[in-house]
């Protein structure tokens, strides 16, 4: 494989990414990386470096890429919420680079994975064939609430060391304050139900109108993948999308957020070119390549 810098514009700032390709490219499929922020383009344990050039070895493009005001990019800081002309600009700059990448996987972690969902719910982008979300963020004081009580605080309650501190005048009065004050919130997220075009009913939108492949990778070890379940099983919008029959979810049982264990980074490094090599080889002609949305 080999790598190069690849400059490109959006929204008449630039961006800087690096572009990782084989010696021989064939693959009509090419990796948009999505970073989470805030971070830059190598990501947490150079995650998405190594991630990018495995694919690349496998034969198939990546790139990977700063937004506007992260890293080498220029422009204004900017959230997850602010980011779908940075990823559209990424998905052509990566097509113009390989000429015979004809379709696109986006691959985000966190709410890089979010940050997907919201662009393909904005753009119906054509050129994108697939999603790889891995722990997608829908937080908000509610979820969180919701995921702390079931998953932290009856936990604690059933350690004996709890009681002791509890008893002893310790730390497990402010705990048992803290599981009141979750109660409250994860019962008010049940009975109002939140705003309808909220960013997670958004992302719930975008997932339902997406034709393509998607790969849910969710950590065993993470309040953020427990969280995400949490408002799936709760949300209408989401309830029936987990079992779409384009939807793949592999759950990493010991792994945490950022798969800090080699041996995690691995499994999902495998599942990741497995399945995007997969979906290169079951896609059907490719459409005009230079057809971005439908909308």
């Amino acid at each position: 494989m080999k790598e190069s810098v690849l400059e490109f514009g959006c929204e008449g700032l630039p961006l800087v990414g690096i572009l990782a390709e084989p010696q021989n490219l064939a693959c009509p499929v090419g990796v948009v990386i999505v970073v989470g922020g805030p971070q830059y383009r190598a990501g947490s344990h150079r995650q998405f470096t190594l991630l990018a050039r495995r694919l690349a070895v496998q034969g198939i493009a990546a790139l990977r890429f700063d937004y506007r005001g992260m890293g080498d990019s220029a422009g204004e800081a900017r959230d997850f919420l602010g980011v779908q002309a940075d990823i559209g600009a990424a998905i052509g700059a990566l097509m113009a680079a390989c000429p015979t990448v004809q379709r696109v996987v986006l691959w985000g972690l966190c709410d890089a994975a979010s940050a997907a969902l919201l662009y393909v719910e904005s753009t119906r982008d054509m050129r994108v064939a697939g999603l790889t979300l891995l722990n997608p963020w829908v937080r908000s004081a509610a979820t969180l609430a919701q995921a702390q009580v079931k998953h932290y605080y009856w936990r604690r309650l059933r350690e004996r060391a709890f009681w002791l501190k509890l008893l002893s005048g310790g730390v497990g009065l402010a705990a048992l304050r803290g599981l009141g004050a979750n109660l409250r919130l994860a019962r008010g997220a049940r009975q109002t139900g939140g705003d309808s075009r909220s960013f997670q009913k958004r992302m719930a939108d975008g997932l339902g109108g997406f034709t393509g492949a998607v790969l849910l990778i969710l950590s065993g070890d993470d309040l953020t993948a427990k969280e995400f379940l949490e408002h799936a099983s709760q949300s209408p919008a989401w309830q029936p999308l987990l079992t779409h029959p384009n939807l793949r979810r592999v759950d990493l049982a010991h792994a945490d957020h950022t798969l800090s264990r080699s041996t995690d980074q691995e499994s999902a490094f495998q599942l990741s070119v497995g399945w995007t090599q997969a979906l290169a080889s079951a896609l059907p002609s490719a459409p005009n390549r230079n057809h971005s949305a439908t909308s």
